[in-house]
């Protein structure tokens, strides 16, 4: 882990008969110019399994495991910090505000909540146990114990955690309360989810919480299942688009970094059973839309 808490990258070397280990980084990440592979290396942040600094004319060796530390020149700082809501020696609960990704991807790297609290608690064992994206706030569950990780990852597939959102949106064009099956597959651009023909792979059930003006409605959603955007296609579906998301129903240009536009979706509250001693656990969100 790096001194800002960012994790590294990890790469298993394909085949390839390149002469050194420089020569297929190269290869392997063509857009990322020689010089800053050369750069990295400089500074120890290429490395081995075991985390030992490695020479970019070490012998090219296909298998091996390289470590690297992804860097991302002027990356855009978010202003906004997330709250720990609870931590013990398996999971951590975080409080994530709007615009932070969870995890590195992109152009962020640094400015993510998992290299934030890796660099605030001094866990480099920190993982996170599922994902909400940029534009969302609110609760993400971190595994702390590699021991016990797996036992908390089953909970997902497996249908037994209860997440519950909050959305600001128009009024529906349908009635209220609502289930939305349907079969969601990437479409174009390649960020963008879509609902087409074939066997549901999505499900969630959406009500109303109050309804805050004539034209903005607070909703309740209760995903079931986990698919990418399912809940901003969701609503977009049923006519009733949650504010302030750039890409549903209609492709529009992203919000970016305007941080006075926040997405109106709010991960409220999660529930389960806890897979180590049989527990209830319930989590909630400070956070307002």
């Amino acid at each position: 882990m790096s001194e800002d808490g960012t994790p590294p990258s990890r790469l298993q070397l394909p085949p390839g008969t390149w002469p050194s280990l420089i020569d297929g980084l190269c290869a392997r990440f063509p857009r990322v110019p020689r010089a800053e592979w050369a750069s990295r290396f400089a500074r120890g942040r290429v490395q081995d399994a075991a985390g030992h600094a490695l020479a970019p004319g070490l012998a090219y060796r296909p298998g091996m495991e390289v470590l690297y530390y992804r860097e991302v020149a002027d990356e855009p700082r978010i202003p906004f910090e997330a709250r720990i809501v609870h931590q013990d020696a398996h999971l951590l609960v975080a409080d994530k505000p709007h615009f932070l990704p969870v995890t590195p991807a992109g152009g962020f790297v640094a400015q993510t909540l998992l290299a934030r609290l890796r660099a605030s608690t001094g866990l480099d064992t920190l993982v996170p146990l599922h994902r909400i994206d940029r534009g969302t706030a609110g609760l993400v569950m971190f595994s702390v114990e590699p021991a016990t990780r797996a036992r908390y990852q089953t909970l997902f597939p497996g249908r037994r955690i209860e997440k519950t959102y909050e959305a600001l949106a128009p009024p529906p064009t349908g009635r209220m309360p609502a289930s939305r099956h349907s079969r969601i597959e990437a479409g174009e651009p390649f960020f963008r989810m879509r609902e087409v023909d074939g066997p549901p792979n999505s499900e969630t059930h959406i009500e109303v919480l109050a309804r805050e003006s004539p034209d903005t409605w607070r909703y309740r959603l209760r995903p079931v299942t986990g698919r990418k955007h399912q809940l901003r296609v969701h609503m977009a579906a049923l006519g009733a688009p949650i504010l302030n998301d750039p890409f549903y129903p209609d492709l529009l240009p992203a919000s970016g970094h305007d941080f006075s536009r926040p997405l109106k979706l709010l991960a409220r509250s999660l529930r389960f059973l806890d897979p180590i001693d049989g527990r209830e656990r319930v989590f909630e969100s400070d956070r307002t839309l």
